[in-house]
C-alpha cells in the first residue's frame, strides 16, 4: 500500500516544480508575448525589433538546453534555484531603458535561464525525486504561468502602466512564486528510486528521423501564434484587451498535459503525434481565415491546448527509441525544436512586411504543421514499445 504521507510529499514536490516552470517559462519566456503590443505602443521597437528579441530568446533557450545535456539528479535542485533567480533578475532588467539590441541580449539570457529551469526541474522531479507520474502536473505549470502573467499584464495596462512598469510587476510576482517553491527545491529525502517506465502502448512509435523532423516542424508551427497572438487579435475583440486571448492560450495548456499523456499511452506515438499536430494546423490557420472573436478563441484554445502536448509526447517517444542509436536523440530533438523556434519569428517578420498582415506567416506555420502531420501518418508501424 502506498504511504499517503509519501504520496502527499510527491505531489507537493510536483507542485513546486510546476511553480518553477510557471516562473521560468510562463513569465521568463512567454510573458514577452503579452507585453509585445505594449512595447510597440511605447515605441521601444517595431515588429522587426520585437521579432529579433523573440528569436534571441529562442536562441538562448537552445543554447541553454544543449548546455544542460549532462545535468544530473545531484545538481538539479541547485541549478533550478539559480535559474529562477536569474529569471527574476532578467524580468526586472526588461524595465531598463536600453536599446533593442540590449533587449535582445536580455531576452537571449532569459532563454538560457528558462532552459536551465525547464531541464533541471524536470530532472529533479522525474529522477531525483523519482516521481515520473508527476510529469503532466509539472508541465501544466507552463500554462499556469502564461495565464497568470498575461492577466497581470492586462491589469497593469488597465491601470495605465507603461510596459517597463509591467515588467517590474511581473518580476515582483515571479519573486513570490519562487519563494513558494524555494524550500521544496532541494535534494529529497523521499526519493522514489528513479523514474519507472509507463505501461506499454500499441505498436505505433515513430523512428528517430521522423520524430526529429516532426518535432522541428511543430516548433516552427506553434511559435508564430505563441509570439504574435495578441498582436494578431488587436482591434478584433472590440473593447476587450487581446492579451486575454493569451491567457486563454495558457488556460488551454494546463489540462492538455494530462490529456495528451493519456492519449499517447492509448494510441502510441505515431497516431497521438499526428492528432496533436493536426489540431494545431486548424488552430494556427483559423486567424488567417477570419478574425471573428469565436475563431480567435478557438485558435487560442487549440494551439494552447496542444503545444505542450507535443513536448509531452515527443520526450517520452524519444526515450522509447533512444536505445542503440549512435547519437543523442534528445540533443538532436532539442536542436531541431530550437531551430524551428528561432526561424519562426524571423520568417514571420519577413512575410509580415509586404502586406502588413500576419496571414502569410500563419499559413506558412500551418503548412509546416501539416507536413509534420503527414510525416507521422506515413511513418511505418513498428513493434510494441514502452513509452
Amino acid at each position: 500500500m502506498t504511504d499517503p504521507h509519501s504520496t502527499r510529499a510527491l505531489i507537493i514536490d510536483a507542485l513546486a516544480a510546476a511553480l518553477a516552470l510557471a516562473v521560468a517559462m510562463g513569465f521568463g519566456r512567454f510573458a514577452f508575448t503579452a507585453l509585445y503590443p505594449m512595447m510597440i505602443e511605447d515605441g521601444i521597437f517595431g515588429i522587426g525589433g520585437g521579432s529579433m528579441a523573440a528569436s534571441a530568446n529562442y536562441a538562448g533557450y537552445l543554447v541553454g538546453a544543449l548546455g544542460m545535456a549532462r545535468v544530473n539528479a545531484d545538481t538539479s535542485a541547485s541549478l533550478t534555484r539559480w535559474g529562477l533567480v536569474a529569471t527574476v533578475l532578467l524580468l526586472a532588467a526588461m524595465a531598463l531603458p536600453i536599446s533593442p539590441v540590449g533587449l535582445a541580449v536580455v531576452r537571449f539570457l532569459a532563454g538560457v535561464a528558462s532552459a536551465v529551469v525547464m531541464i533541471a526541474s524536470s530532472v529533479w522531479l522525474l529522477q531525483a525525486v523519482g516521481f515520473s507520474s508527476g510529469a503532466p502536473l509539472l508541465f501544466a505549470g507552463v500554462g499556469v504561468g502564461i495565464s497568470l502573467s498575461a492577466e497581470l499584464v492586462v491589469a497593469a495596462d488597465w491601470q495605465g502602466a507603461a510596459s517597463w512598469q509591467a515588467w517590474l510587476v511581473l518580476a515582483a510576482a515571479a519573486t513570490v512564486l519562487v519563494g513558494l517553491s524555494w524550500l521544496r527545491l532541494r535534494s529529497p529525502d523521499h526519493a522514489g528510486g528513479g523514474p519507472r517506465p509507463g505501461p506499454e502502448a500499441p505498436g505505433d512509435r515513430l523512428g528517430p528521423v521522423v520524430l526529429i523532423a516532426a518535432y522541428g516542424l511543430a516548433a516552427f508551427g506553434y511559435i508564430i501564434t505563441a509570439t504574435y497572438l495578441p498582436l494578431i487579435a488587436q482591434g478584433a475583440l472590440g473593447g476587450i484587451n487581446p492579451v486575454h486571448l493569451w491567457a486563454v492560450f495558457g488556460v488551454g495548456a494546463v489540462p492538455s498535459c494530462f490529456f495528451w499523456h493519456a492519449l499517447h499511452r492509448s494510441l502510441g506515438t505515431r497516431r497521438a503525434m499526428a492528432v496533436n499536430l493536426g489540431v494545431q494546423v486548424i488552430g494556427v490557420a483559423l486567424p488567417a481565415m477570419t478574425l471573428h472573436p469565436v475563431a480567435l478563441l478557438f485558435s487560442a484554445l487549440m494551439v494552447g491546448g496542444s503545444f505542450v502536448g507535443t513536448v509531452t509526447i515527443a520526450m517520452l517517444a524519444a526515450r522509447a527509441v533512444s536505445g542503440g542509436l549512435k547519437f543523442n536523440i534528445l540533443a538532436a530533438m532539442t536542436a531541431s525544436y530550437g531551430v524551428g523556434q528561432i526561424i519562426g519569428p524571423l520568417v514571420a517578420a519577413a512575410l509580415f512586411g509586404p502586406r502588413q498582415s500576419f496571414d502569410a506567416p500563419l499559413l506558412a506555420a500551418a503548412a509546416a504543421l501539416a507536413v509534420g502531420t503527414v510525416l507521422c501518418l506515413m511513418a511505418p508501424r513498428s513493434p510494441r514499445t514502452r513509452i
